[in-house]
C-alpha cells in the first residue's frame, strides 16, 4: 500500500524530539506587532512623527449654575401686624420685608437724608470736626418758634459756634429740629433750596416712593416707606462720619454741654444706629444698622420698622423696639452657614482618545445665608493639559467670597500606540 497521508501534528523542534504546540494568544500578539511592523514599514518616518506628536488638551465641561438657591424655603419672620418693615443684609441681600409701598410719615427718620445731603456737599475725614456755623439771630427766633408745639430742640444762643459735626451730633442724637432748620439754611440758604436737594437725593438713590417737605420730618407730609429708607441708610452709613456719630450714646457741644441718644436700642442685640422717629401722625419708627456675627465673619444688617402704634413718643418707640428686637433674634437664628453645593460630580475632563475623568469640588461649597436665597456662582476652569492626575486642581467655584477647588476625581489613562499612529494631523 502506498504510505498514507497523516494529519498534522504538534511540530517538533531539536533532537531531543520536545514538542511544543503555538498558543492563540501568541499567535494574535505576534499578528498584532507584525501589523505594526508592517505599517511602519509602509508609513517609515511618517510613523516616528505620529509617535511624537504633541497630544492635544483635553476638554473640561461643567454643569455648574451661574445661581443657585440655599435649600429650603424661609421660615416666617415676625413682621408687625400693623405699620411696615424691611430687612436686608449687606453683601447677601434683601431678607423680606412687610407693609408694601403704603407711603406713610416717618416723624425724625427724615433727618437721615438731612444728615446725608449735608455730609455730600461737606465731606468730613477723620476726626475733622468741619467748618463753623455762627448761630444768628433768626436761628434763635427759630428755636423759639417750635418750643410750644413741643418738639425735640437744642437749645442755642445768638453767636454760638457750632462746627459741623457738634450740629451733626445735635440733629441725630437728641433729633433737634431747629438744627435741622439751620442745617439747611446754612448749605442751601433756602429751606426750599434744601428741599429741591433732599428730594433731588432721593431720586437719585431710587426712592421712588419718598417726599421731603421739611428737614426735621416734624410735618406729616413728610412721607415714606420702610424700602425707601433702608436704600437711604445704607447709603449714608458710607459716610464714617455718619456711622461714628449715630453710635454715640452721647456727645458734648457748645452751650447745653452733653446731649444724649434717643436710641434706646443701641449696644442692644448689636444695634449700632440709625435714627428714631416718633409723632402723633407717624408712630414710632427707627431705621436701625446691627453686626450679627456668623463663623469668622460680621454681617451688617440694615432695617426700618414704621408706624407702630402707642399713645406718645415713649410708648411708640417700645412699640417699635419690641418688633426690631423680634425681627433680629429671628435672624439670628436664620442666617447662618449651609451647603449650596455637595461635594458631588459636578463635570468631566475627556481627553483626545476618549479617556474620561469626573471633576468634583474639593468640599462641599458653604456660605452665609439664609434658605431659599438665590446666590450667584461663579466658575473658573483651567486648561487640563492632554491627560490628568487623580486629584489635579483644574479650576474653581466661588459664591459669596468663598472659594473651592475643582478637582479630577481620577486619572485618564494614556493614549494606545494604535491611536498615536492612526489619529489624523
Amino acid at each position: 500500500m502506498p504510505p498514507q497521508p497523516q494529519a498534522p501534528g504538534p511540530t517538533t523542534y531539536g533532537g531531543g524530539g520536545q514538542t511544543v504546540t503555538p498558543k492563540k494568544g501568541r499567535t494574535k500578539l505576534v499578528a498584532i506587532v507584525v501589523a505594526i511592523l508592517l505599517i511602519v514599514g509602509v508609513l517609515g518616518g511618517g510613523a516616528a512623527v505620529q509617535l511624537t506628536r504633541d497630544l492635544p488638551n483635553a476638554t473640561l465641561s461643567t454643569t455648574v449654575a451661574a445661581t443657585l438657591k440655599i435649600p429650603g424655603a424661609l421660615p416666617k419672620l415676625p413682621w408687625p401686624a400693623q405699620g411696615s418693615a424691611e430687612l436686608m443684609i449687606e453683601g447677601l441681600g434683601r431678607i423680606g420685608g412687610s407693609g408694601g409701598r403704603s407711603t406713610e410719615p416717618i416723624g425724625s427718620v427724615a433727618k437721615v437724608m438731612t444728615a446725608y445731603v449735608i455730609l455730600k456737599n461737606h465731606p468730613l475725614e477723620g476726626d475733622d470736626e468741619g467748618p463753623d456755623l455762627t448761630v444768628t439771630a433768626a436761628d434763635v427766633a427759630d428755636y423759639n418758634s417750635r418750643i410750644p408745639s413741643g418738639q425735640s430742640l437744642v437749645k442755642v444762643v445768638a453767636g454760638e459756634k457750632l462746627t459741623e459735626r457738634d450740629a451733626l451730633e445735635a440733629l441725630m442724637l437728641p433729633s433737634a429740629n431747629n438744627i435741622a432748620h439751620q442745617l439747611a439754611i446754612w448749605d442751601a440758604d433756602t429751606l426750599d433750596g434744601f428741599l429741591e436737594k433732599m428730594n433731588a437725593a432721593a431720586d437719585e438713590l431710587g426712592m421712588t416712593d419718598t417726599e421731603y417737605t421739611d428737614p426735621s420730618g416734624f410735618l406729616p407730609s413728610t412721607t415714606s416707606t420702610a424700602a425707601d429708607q433702608v436704600k437711604l441708610a445704607r447709603a449714608a452709613l458710607k459716610f464714617d462720619a455718619f456711622a461714628e456719630i449715630v453710635e454715640l450714646r452721647d456727645a458734648q457741644i457748645p452751650v447745653v454741654g452733653k446731649i444724649q441718644n434717643y436710641n434706646a436700642l443701641l449696644g442692644v442685640d448689636g444695634v449700632f444706629g440709625i435714627k428714631t422717629g416718633s409723632t402723633d401722625q407717624a408712630g414710632g419708627n427707627l431705621v436701625f444698622a446691627a453686626r450679627q456675627k456668623v463663623g469668622a465673619k460680621t454681617l451688617v444688617i440694615v432695617g426700618a420698622v414704621f408706624n407702630q402704634p402707642g399713645a406718645n413718643t415713649p410708648e411708640q418707640l417700645a412699640a417699635v423696639n419690641k418688633v426690631v428686637r423680634a425681627l433680629l433674634a429671628s435672624v439670628r437664628k436664620t442666617v447662618k452657614e449651609y451647603q449650596l453645593l455637595a461635594a458631588d460630580p459636578v463635570g468631566s475632563v475627556k481627553t483626545a482618545w476618549g479617556a474620561t475623568s469626573q471633576v468634583s469640588p474639593a468640599s462641599a461649597l458653604k456660605v452665609i445665608g439664609w434658605p431659599g436665597l438665590a446666590v450667584k456662582v461663579t466658575t473658573t476652569t483651567t486648561k487640563p493639559g492632554p491627560l490628568v492626575s487623580a486629584g489635579q486642581a483644574v479650576g474653581e467655584v466661588q459664591a459669596s467670597g468663598v472659594r473651592v477647588e475643582l478637582r479630577a476625581d481620577s486619572a485618564t489613562s494614556e493614549p494606545s500606540l494604535w491611536w498615536k499612529l492612526t489619529r489624523k494631523p
